[in-house]
């Protein structure tokens, strides 16, 4: 009888925070049992040949948008999918009551177990979700949410204190659905965040993700641009200009002092963001501060990202903005690189203030990074993997499960070939999504294989068989016994 159920053979292993080492992977009940000089090919009831290809920890895209535009379980469906092309193993996705997604508020005692159902059976990869906390009400469930239901991680959204997702109404209070959503709620909900990680934070941490965006400055900037243009997508940045993130990182720096609450300043698109975030933590070395960007941010400009299919927010900018994004990811100051993956239709992106913004990408999550990060920037191969695996499964409760190889963790591998090259299409990202900003782009370095728990779940260019993709609860350090906790 062999003695594991798979090995992944001859591959070099890219370990987070070591680097890349020639070894055999053995695989048992889901986890990996061995790291091995060599496993002979009999050992194992089905073998994977790695030879001349990379074997990354399956991807960790934690900023992800299951149902935010269609059916929550059709589009858990289609884009996990597409998640598997390019190596993404584990999603981890927002979900708020309000306008989309469900379109409805309450209770989350009501609503969040009927997300998970929706959810499960559906999603190809294993998924988690993050929390908009967006009524007094739910304010008093974060901690139930977190010692009963798994959620380790919560969010709120800094310009829904006046503008719907589109920025065509200044109704924000009626697209939230919430009686309140100011930075006095801002606050009560960093204190109970806080709260949850001071009794739970021993086994994971427990954090807010903060989507930095000053609502009455944009406001204000929407009205000139409609004025007096620029139209596009450079309007659309001129229009949320670098000062609202800058801004808005202030105000949540200054509560996050006030609270303690361990934060996530997410998709940060400019020059003054980054900066704002770095300040931070470089000055307040008490508090729990990481920075988070998106492949469109490191990939794109307002010049060529295809015209108002590129609406996101915040705002896709300039050259000058990419590559100072790039200069913090080099110099480590951003930890943490997602998609930010948001299915539409090319039909819903007809008109600027009106088209829905973003737009599918984490197929390229491993190759963007490999193509452009590793060979064009020569970012070492265990920094790729933290940027997209390991760093976020630490911020979000998931390490070590999932975001490394090591014997114990979840068998989630991707198996890279460095030397396929591809344009990206979308055909290729396998999304339901029939557009893409990235559409021309040249990348190389793509997945041959993808394994969820030690099952190829993605091979010769197509995913294979069912879903079988599993709820997570986090921090897994308390509801996984498995699991050993780690932030």
């Amino acid at each position: 009888m062999p003695r594991y159920d798979s090995a992944v053979l001859n591959g070099r292993v890219v370990i987070p925070f070591v680097g890349a080492v020639p070894c055999d992977v053995g695989i048992r009940d889901g986890r990996i049992a061995a790291l091995a000089d060599s496993i002979a090919s009999t050992e194992a009831d089905t073998v994977v040949d790695a030879r001349d290809r990379l074997v990354l920890p399956g991807g960790v895209d934690s900023h992800f948008h299951i149902g935010i535009y269609r059916d929550l379980a059709t589009d858990a469906s289609s884009e996990t999918r597409s998640a598997l092309t390019g190596g993404v193993t584990t999603v981890i996705s927002y979900f708020r009551t309000g306008q989309n997604y469900l379109n409805k508020s309450g209770p989350y005692r009501t609503i969040f177990p009927e997300v998970v159902a929706a959810t499960t059976g559906h999603a190809y990869t294993d998924f988690g979700y993050h929390i908009g906390v967006m009524t007094t009400e739910q304010l008093s469930e974060v901690d139930w949410l977190v010692g009963e239901q798994g959620v380790a991680s919560f969010k709120y959204y800094m310009f829904y204190k006046g503008l719907n997702l589109t920025s065509d109404s200044t109704h924000g209070s009626a697209y939230t659905m919430a009686e309140t959503y100011d930075l006095g709620h801002l606050y009560l909900l960093m204190r109970e965040v806080a709260a949850a990680g001071l009794r739970y934070g021993k086994h994971g941490r427990v954090s807010l993700s903060l989507h930095c965006e000053q609502a009455e400055l944009i406001r204000v900037f929407i009205e000139e641009v409609k004025r007096s243009g620029p139209g596009g997508l450079e309007g659309y940045h001129r229009s949320r200009p670098p000062l609202t993130e800058q801004l808005s990182i202030a105000e949540a720096l200054v509560l996050t002092d006030a609270t303690r609450c361990p934060v996530n300043l997410l998709h940060l698109s400019s020059a003054e963001a980054v900066a704002s975030g770095a300040r931070g933590r470089r000055d307040n070395p008490h508090l729990d501060i990481r920075l988070e960007t998106t492949v469109h941010h490191l990939a794109l400009t307002h010049e060529t990202a295809g015209g108002i299919v590129g609406k996101v927010n915040p705002p896709i900018r300039t050259e000058a903005h990419r590559e100072a994004l790039w200069r913090a990811v080099s110099d480590g100051w951003i930890d943490t690189v997602v998609s930010d993956h948001a299915c539409c239709a090319e039909t819903d992106k007809q008109e600027l203030w009106r088209a829905l913004p973003g737009f599918g990408g984490t197929a390229l999550l491993y190759p963007y990074l490999f193509s452009e990060g590793h060979l064009r920037r020569e970012l070492p191969l265990a920094r790729i993997a933290e940027l997209a695996s390991a760093n976020p499964a630490r911020a979000f409760g998931l390490y070590p499960k999932k975001g490394t190889i090591a014997v114990g963790s979840d068998a989630d591998l991707v198996v890279l070939d460095p030397r396929r090259e591809q344009v990206v299409t979308p055909e290729v990202l396998g999304s339901a999504q029939d557009f893409t900003p990235f559409a021309g782009m040249r990348v190389r370095g793509w997945p041959t294989h993808t394994l969820l728990r030690g099952q190829p779940v993605f091979q010769d260019g197509r995913v294979r068989g069912a879903p079988q993709g599993r709820y997570v609860k986090r921090p897994v350090g308390l509801h996984d016994g498995a699991a050993r906790g780690g932030s």
